[in-house]
């Protein structure tokens, strides 16, 4: 599942991201930081968070230190409408048709590659 950037947004407006991001505040650590944006942005919680790696992410507009984790979860998502424009399943073949079209965040499309290379490596 991909969120949409709200045209809001500061940084890569209207464009398909991945499901929950954000930064880590003061006095968390990376895993308190994923709760926490799950919770305000698509409110989930009280579900368990998979690690799965950490990547940096580096372009001309920021750097990232970044850990990327895996939850399967079935329920309502009520993603925060401040942030969020929509959310939806894709397909695989959906993002690899929509990679370099303007479509998709850079960042994501950098998190596709690994994760792609991640799965392939891994049974998940």
């Amino acid at each position: 599942m991909l969120q949409k950037r709200s045209e809001l947004k500061d940084v890569q407006p209207g464009k398909w991201d991945t499901s929950v991001g954000g930064h880590v505040d003061p006095g968390e650590n990376y895993l308190q930081a994923a709760y926490r944006e799950m919770n305000e942005e698509l409110g989930i919680h009280g579900l368990s968070l998979k690690l799965l790696y950490p990547s940096k992410i580096r372009n001309d507009f920021e750097s990232e230190n970044v850990m990327t984790y895996l939850v399967v979860y079935d329920g309502k998502i009520c993603f925060n409408r401040t942030e969020i424009d929509e959310v939806r399943f894709w397909t695989p073949q959906e993002i690899d048709g929509a990679l370099g079209r303007g479509i998709l965040t850079p960042n994501f499309e950098e998190e596709w590659q690994m994760w792609l290379a991640y799965s392939a490596a891994h049974i998940l």
